[in-house]
């Protein structure tokens, strides 16, 4: 039964997943806001030479956005997600 309960709490809709996903990015980009301007500055007026140039730069970004991107992330993003749905359910019942 417990394992039922997981499925149950891990599973949304896929449209609702999506709008997660595009959540979890947004909060990622503003988090990582410093390293992006870094990596902007750097190349700025490059072309080729950008990926050799700011490669550390793009490393510290591309750390930072993975703290916000993970799986994990977006596995708590469900489960909070889920249980914000339920409330609100086990609200309407309780008012009826």
């Amino acid at each position: 039964m417990g394992y039922v309960q997981e499925a149950r709490e891990n599973h949304v809709k896929k449209k609702v997943e999506e709008a997660l996903r595009s959540k979890m990015k947004q909060k990622a980009l503003k988090e990582c806001e410093y390293y992006t301007s870094r990596y902007a500055e750097c190349a700025s007026g490059r072309t080729l030479s950008v990926v050799w140039q700011c490669r550390k730069q793009a490393k510290e970004l591309n750390l930072c956005l993975h703290d916000y991107t993970s799986d994990s992330v977006l596995e708590e993003m469900k489960k909070a997600y889920t249980l914000q749905q339920d409330g609100k359910g086990s609200l309407n019942v309780g008012a009826s």
